[in-house]
């Protein structure tokens, strides 16, 4: 928070950890937007939506239930008081652990209400890895659906409070909520308040923790979703991103919630259950992965699926051959765009009335974009550079010197390559680390590695991400074996179980191949691109 700025915590971690003011990205058109210096995105998504849209609208759907957005703030306004009796304070850091369901997106409002951090994580990171986003964020309260307690309880430097929901416990948040009363102020946050800790996979160091206001969870909405998919109150939102995401949380909670729009929250969102969802409910905007739309396109019935009107595409590389596949079996032009979780959501997108297969498409509306050389120089059109944005929001992390890694002369350096054309269409030409995208999942080489060399079979490892047809990439690691040890398949099955085990599964290596040796310089340094 900016000096002078009356916050609205009692617990001021999250402003004492932002990097310096100088070493912030350039915040552009931020004073357009007209946002009033007290606010509350959680009243913002809920009361002042209600205001313009009326509270008997649906608005959460999911898990054998649905409710309008007057029973939503019903429900959130029990939640918040459940938090308060518990001993959550503003500025607390309260951790969400579970799948895509109605009663996440209660948690996750209702810790925004009472002035809570949220801290929203993947329900597959195993202990280990939760350990990292536990110590990072000093998380001091969490709130657990009741099938994924067992691996949260093996967390052994957490220390503060577990709140369970969804099982048949008295202390239950559910029923907890049942017996809490409906009435509840809202904390004042100033709109410069965090709001949001959001962990995204590091290439070296581990993972970080990126920063956002209450004010950000609004820009998004008022960018990329009023300007690309411009929603209306009939729209019906659903996908397979997970809301720990943060491309899930705006596709499947902010973007519906702001517009008056409603969303269907499935805990098992893979291509067979879309294709069944979908007419099932009425969807009409839908957010998933390259991968899931060519692998629906497999069953598509012959009637298509007529109710959809927006299909967003983001997470990974959208092939100009899936573009057109989708379009030829359905009509309708995925809408390809990129992110990140430093800037929150989208901020270079294809639009609706200015598609060219094969782009990513163009700044959203309040972002510009560049590609540049090391230096910062805009390089010729047609020439690879790294991506450079700014925005009304952007990359702050959590008490890491890598901000200044990400963050340079007031831009933010996604460490993704492109080209524009000359017509001013960005294109993606690949990630500039070592990050693995596969199926919309990011995936940091060093924490596979690291996880594999824990195995006694390893003596040396490389991971990269190998092209495959389905997924894009998938991760691939090349092994020396330790003396004693015999290469095979049996080997290599004993490895992916234990990097299962290890870290989320889905960082799993879906190849293995075993070397006698790693192609290194004379230095000793790996030289990874040889192995891609």
């Amino acid at each position: 928070m900016k000096p002078g700025r009356l916050t609205g915590h009692i617990d001021t971690f999250a402003a004492d950890n932002l990097p310096p003011l100088a070493e912030w990205p350039e915040l552009i058109g931020v004073d357009s937007f007209g946002y009033p210096e007290r606010l509350n995105a959680s009243v913002e998504l809920l009361e002042s939506t209600i205001a313009r849209h009326g509270a008997l609208r649906p608005a959460i759907a999911g898990a054998g239930t649905s409710w309008t957005y007057g029973e939503v703030l019903d429900l959130v306004s029990r939640a918040a008081n459940v938090l308060v009796d518990s001993g959550v304070q503003p500025g607390n850091r309260v951790l969400l652990r579970g799948p895509n369901n109605p009663w996440l997106a209660i948690s996750w409002l209702a810790v925004l209400r009472v002035g809570g951090v949220v801290v929203t994580t993947m329900p597959m990171l195993r202990a280990g890895e939760l350990e990292k986003v536990v110590d990072i964020a000093k998380v001091q309260f969490a709130i657990v659906d009741h099938r994924y307690l067992e691996e949260w309880e093996a967390v052994t430097g957490f220390h503060g409070v577990t709140i369970a929901y969804g099982g048949d416990s008295a202390a239950d948040l559910i029923a907890r909520c049942e017996a809490a009363s409906p009435i509840n102020v809202a904390c004042d946050t100033h709109a410069e308040d965090v709001a949001l800790l959001a962990f995204t996979s590091g290439t070296t160091g581990g993972p970080k923790s990126t920063m956002h206001f209450h004010r950000d969870i609004l820009l998004i909405a008022d960018t990329y979703s009023a300007n690309v998919l411009a929603p209306t109150a009939d729209d019906v939102f659903a996908g397979s991103p997970p809301i720990a995401f943060t491309f899930g949380l705006g596709g499947l909670v902010i973007f519906p919630l702001r517009a008056g729009a409603s969303t269907v929250l499935l805990e098992s969102a893979s291509p067979p259950v879309l294709l069944e969802e979908i007419p099932r409910h009425g969807i009409t905007c839908l957010f998933t992965a390259p991968t899931a739309y060519r692998a629906m396109l497999a069953n598509l019935s012959e009637g298509g699926l007529p109710s959809l009107r927006r299909c967003i595409s983001a997470g990974e590389h959208l092939p100009q051959a899936t573009w057109q596949a989708w379009r030829d079996a359905t009509g309708l032009e995925l809408i390809d765009g990129i992110g990140a979780t430093e800037m929150l959501h989208i901020f270079i997108s294809a639009r609706v009335d200015d598609m060219v297969p094969g782009a990513t498409g163009k700044p959203v509306p309040g972002f510009i974009a560049q590609v540049v050389d090391e230096n910062l120089e805009p390089v010729p059109v047609g020439t690879p550079g790294r991506l450079a944005v700014k925005g009304p929001l952007g990359c702050r992390y959590l008490a890491d010197t890598r901000q200044g890694v990400y963050v340079r002369g007031g831009w933010n350096i996604t460490g993704d390559i492109f080209v524009i054309d000359e017509t001013g269409h960005f294109h993606y030409v690949s990630r500039s680390d070592d990050m693995i995208v596969s199926s919309g999942y990011n995936i940091a080489a060093p924490e596979v590695e690291n996880a594999l060399m824990l195995h006694a079979a390893v003596a040396e490892t490389a991971v990269i991400g190998a092209p495959d047809e389905d997924r894009g990439l998938i991760v691939k690691a090349f092994v020396v074996p330790a003396a004693g040890y015999e290469p095979g398949q049996a080997l290599a099955k004993e490895l992916q179980d234990h990097v299962k085990a290890t870290i989320a599964p889905y960082k799993y290596p879906r190849a293995i191949e075993f070397v006698t040796e790693l192609p290194r310089t004379a230095t000793g340094k790996l030289q990874r691109f040889r192995l891609k």
